[in-house]
């Protein structure tokens, strides 16, 4: 196997793999679109929510365009890479390209605004509150969705444990919080047993805890990017050689 028909199988395999990634992102997108139980949908059901919090709500159908393009990518790279098709390879560099101009501009993006994304934070926290302390015991749909994201990330409410105070949970249950609220009690959950560590910390923990591994995916992500370009277009140019 010469050096033109290593890039080629290396083409296929880098290719496929993101053939396979964009199904798994594709099938993650439509999941979430679909459960009425994720988190996302339960944000959505938060009265009063800042006005913002509908462009983070359609996270879902960015994954399945993601998902989408994925399977598109891949699909080129490969079928270019085997059947030696200029046109498929081109097109496979100038989609790579347009995505990665895309996701510099969106990094640039998120640091220039990331004033505006604390400011988002907190309005939401706010209707998040005041969903909690007006609906939860009361409204089946809402206090089930704060149940399961409860269990789910092991926290108590929004900020901590005392947004359930003076919700009608609270009251008519002889001031007790939530049974999620406390890990080794689930007949009485009091203030002295409920946990305070609410579910907004919990998470913005979990992000902070991973951020050099995000960063590192991104720069892994940029890195294979350019080489993916790179290699189609030095197989684009040897095609085009050979058949001159």
């Amino acid at each position: 196997m010469g050096c033109f028909g290593f890039l080629k199988f290396m083409m296929f395999v880098f290719n496929g793999i993101i053939f396979l990634a964009g199904a798994a992102i594709l099938g993650v997108g439509i999941w979430v679109k679909v459960d009425s139980g994720s988190i996302l949908n339960f944000l959505g059901k938060i009265e009063n929510a800042p006005s913002e919090l509908s462009q983070v709500l359609n996270v879902g159908y960015l994954l399945i365009a993601i998902g989408a393009l994925l399977l598109i990518i891949g699909f080129l790279g490969c079928c270019g890479a085997v059947k030696e098709s200029k046109c498929m390879l081109l097109l496979f560099f100038i989609i790579v390209l347009l995505v990665f101009i895309a996701e510099v501009a969106g990094a640039v993006v998120i640091l220039v605004f990331r004033p505006l994304a604390n400011d988002l934070i907190a309005k939401l926290g706010t209707a998040a509150v005041a969903n909690i302390k007006r609906d939860y015991g009361q409204s089946p749909d809402i206090t089930g969705l704060w149940n399961t994201t409860m269990s789910t990330l092991n926290c108590c409410g929004f900020y901590n444990s005392s947004d359930f105070v003076g919700s009608p949970y609270y009251q008519t249950h002889n001031q007790q919080y939530p049974p999620q609220c406390c890990s080794n009690s689930y007949n009485q959950c009091n203030q002295t047993m409920a946990m305070t560590t609410g579910c907004f910390p919990k998470i913005k923990e979990l992000v902070d805890e991973n951020t050099v591994v995000i960063v590192g995916v991104a720069l892994g992500i940029a890195a294979l990017e350019i080489c993916a370009m790179a290699v189609s277009m030095i197989l684009y140019c040897r095609i085009k050689s050979r058949s001159a």
